[in-house]
């Protein structure tokens, strides 16, 4: 049985501690102030408080709107803490603007202002970090936690189910899906059939159930309709999902086109702002290290020159953005320049790598003129590997989303290499493995992501037990 007083008592103070984070909120605002002063040794005057008082106004305003004060219970720490700092940086843009309309900015001193501009986030931050970690004990203990149920037994219940008992945090409870199809026409789950509709229906009215997910597969439109009518007269939140969620779907989100919705199936993550700040990404960095390694690219070449015939740089046909053919550069590692319908990956003691060419391949070195295509705009800095033109006209036939990769631009390293799917795919789930966290990087990508596979190759991505 679940102990439905102690969730009962929290739903009901819901409220309350939606009002006390409101409070916590500001008590930041004005006590970094006085922090920020502080620090600084300035004396604050009544300007100073009158300054808090409307940077409060602003942002109590500006979180209503934007909903930092609903329920995150489905929603990880950093999502929540990203929207809040959100709000408090344009809260910031808000009073320099008044400031500067007003002709009062000068009479504030701007190191108090700065600093009190940095304080107030990660006040903000930690306040969030200390109440997850508080809510998180509450429902450890069995309280603060929400009943769900599932209408329609299939893939789609299955996989919601397996996330929401993945992810505690959330404190939902999964208490099993309802359908009233026979068993021989239901998908095989592991979930707990816990009756027909009308059991659901009977319990949300009961208040045995908070959530009710509408899992019913989209064909079953009119089963659809009736169920959310008949589950309006009880007091349960009701979410329908569609069952096309189940796919691997890239960005998937809702937009609308003249006023109606429409899902977004396969999209790039790097159109409008994110397009800029991954180019200025890759110029900033790529420029960084070409200056930092030109002693060693001129080291490298002089290697190969002396050590085999043929030229220093090896020019392949690979598949860029949107499956356009481009031309990736590295140092010749072989003693052949395959390009080719045909092209054999480098195996174990093969015998057309040269001796110079092995250690170049073990250490990534042989990628580093890959940089020159970054700044052309044909590579990014992170991305997934490109591979030959025979390969991807091998691969796409058999693994199924296997073109999805070039949605965006390829890259000198990527999500994969530094998970260690580097170097020779000799099976086809190997190269199976590689495309999943190829497609994983570009359904989550982030300038953080970036950053993190950057360090990670770094650290640990330069070598690996299958490069040769």
């Amino acid at each position: 049985m679940l102990n439905r007083s102690s969730s009962g008592l929290f739903k009901q103070h819901a409220s309350i501690l939606e009002v006390l984070q409101r409070v916590f909120d500001v008590t930041v605002i004005m006590l970094t102030m006085v922090l920020a002063g502080w620090i600084r040794q300035v004396e604050l005057d009544a300007k100073y408080a009158v300054l808090s008082l409307l940077a409060i106004l602003i942002f109590i305003l500006l979180a209503a709107v934007k909903g930092v004060y609903r329920s995150w219970r489905t929603e990880n720490l950093a999502t929540e803490i990203a929207g809040v700092i959100g709000v408090w940086v344009v809260t910031v843009i808000a009073l320099g603007v008044l400031g500067f309309a007003s002709k009062t900015s000068s009479e504030f001193s701007r190191v108090v202002m700065v600093s009190w501009a940095v304080l107030v986030p990660l006040g903000l931050a930690l306040l969030r970090f200390f109440y997850r970690k508080f809510l998180h004990a509450l429902r450890g203990a069995g309280r603060n936690f929400r009943t769900v149920a599932f209408a329609g037994c299939g893939n789609t219940a299955q996989k919601m189910s397996q996330h929401i008992n993945g992810q505690s945090w959330m404190g939902l409870r999964v208490l099993g899906v309802f359908d009233d199809r026979p068993a021989s026409r239901l998908s095989p789950v592991s979930l707990r059939l816990a009756g027909n509709l009308q059991a659901l229906l009977d319990q949300a009215k009961a208040g045995q159930i908070d959530i009710v997910y509408v899992t019913l597969p989209m064909h079953a439109e009119r089963r659809i309709v009736a169920l959310i009518d008949q589950l309006a007269d009880t007091t349960v939140s009701v979410f329908v999902v569609p069952d096309i969620f189940v796919f691997d779907l890239f960005h998937a989100q809702w937009l609308t086109i003249g006023g109606m919705p429409v899902v977004s199936v396969f999209d790039s993550p790097f159109y409008g702002i994110n397009g800029g700040v991954k180019r200025l990404e890759d110029i900033v960095i790529g420029t960084l290290i070409l200056l930092l390694t030109s002693p060693l690219l001129l080291a490298i070449a002089l290697g190969i020159k002396l050590t085999s015939p043929g030229p220093v740089l090896f020019k392949q046909r690979r598949y860029g953005l949107k499956g356009e053919i481009i031309d990736v550069w590295k140092f010749r590692s072989m003693s052949v320049c395959d390009d080719g319908d045909k092209v054999v990956q480098a195996q174990k003691y093969d015998v057309r790598v040269t001796r110079f060419g092995a250690f170049l391949r073990r250490t990534s070195l042989d990628e580093l003129p890959q940089f020159i295509n970054v700044l052309q705009g044909h590579m990014s800095i992170v991305g997934p590997r490109p591979h030959a033109v025979a390969h991807n006209e091998e691969y796409r036939g058999l693994i199924h989303g296997y073109m999805l990769r070039h949605k965006v631009k390829p890259g000198i390293t990527g999500w994969a290499q530094v998970n260690g799917w580097r170097g020779e795919t000799d099976t086809l789930d190997k190269m199976k493995r590689r495309v999943d966290y190829d497609l994983a990087y570009v359904r989550n990508w982030s300038l953080w992501l970036d950053i993190k596979i950057i360090l990670l190759t770094v650290v640990r991505g330069f070598v690996g037990k299958n490069v040769y």
